[in-house]
């Protein structure tokens, strides 16, 4: 059996894979705080057919020999964490961060989530949340004397609200971000959430426009990092390079077919 028919299904394979994920930024192309994803290939393993620097029997050293490859493979789906486009929203819990970090998010049990998406608002508690319920880590809990629409969040995360009976701004919390050595090392859960792992490295927690990190914009979102132009160019190449692949099984298959009504 041919080579080429298993190499060509291999690069099938991948361009499929390819085009799953550049379908999934397209998507998500206006969710908050999304991060693009690019597959990463890797060729796959070769078959020795002559070994360069080998003596032949003259005693002359051959200096090429024949590597024959068996295809490619996805080797990873890595996430881009440029920034993305911030749009003004004017809704009071509507966060964004310009430049690095993330959001800590409380999940049940008490294990912490990391995110971009800042499109929170509050629950009947005067509690701010995610959009499926999850706290902000600390939280921010307006108190039931806060004047409606006072809440306000600084470049450096300090927030605070006016009372009722008072004209003085009352500082309620700071919001602490987190970062990581390999972001595009963490696990993505859904949810616009993402977990530590052990190749993300553990999480530096520090204050907003400080030591590296981004700051806080309040009153705007952050949108995914997708670039819809990139996209339709790569979903073009990725649809050839699928297509070519096809021609490469059709051509293997009429080699065989010509091998098979050959007659002595």
């Amino acid at each position: 059996m041919m080579r080429a028919l298993y190499t060509a299904a291999s690069g099938m394979k991948a361009q499929q894979m390819n085009v799953d994920n550049i379908a999934n930024n397209i998507a998500n192309v206006n969710t908050a705080g999304f991060k693009r994803g690019r597959a990463d290939f890797q060729d796959l393993l070769y078959e020795q057919i002559k070994l360069a620097g080998t003596q032949t029997e003259e005693g002359n050293e051959i200096p090429v020999g024949i590597q024959m490859g068996h295809g490619v493979g996805v080797g990873s789906v890595s996430k881009i964490f440029t920034q993305g486009t911030l749009k003004a929203s004017g809704k009071e819990t509507d966060l964004a961060i310009e430049g690095e970090g993330f959001f800590q998010v409380s999940l049940p049990g008490g294990e912490l989530a990391y995110t971009r998406a800042g499109d929170f608002s509050y629950n009947s508690e005067g509690k701010v949340l995610t959009q499926n319920g999850y706290a902000l880590d600390p939280e921010i809990t307006l108190p039931a004397n806060a004047v409606v629409g006072s809440l306000t969040v600084t470049e450096d995360g300090t927030v605070s609200y006016q009372a009722s009976d008072s004209k003085e701004m009352v500082n309620l919390t700071n919001i602490t971000m987190a970062s990581f050595v390999n972001p595009s090392g963490l696990e993505a859960i859904g949810d616009n959430l993402f977990r530590a792992t052990q190749a993300s490295g553990d999480p530096t927690t520090g204050t907003p426009g400080q030591d590296g990190f981004g700051k806080i914009r309040q009153g705007y979102l952050e949108y995914g990092n997708v670039q819809i132009v990139d996209e339709m160019v790569d979903l073009i190449i990725a649809q050839r390079a699928y297509e070519v692949n096809s021609k490469s099984i059709q051509a293997s298959d009429d080699m065989l077919n010509t091998a098979n009504n050959v007659k002595r």
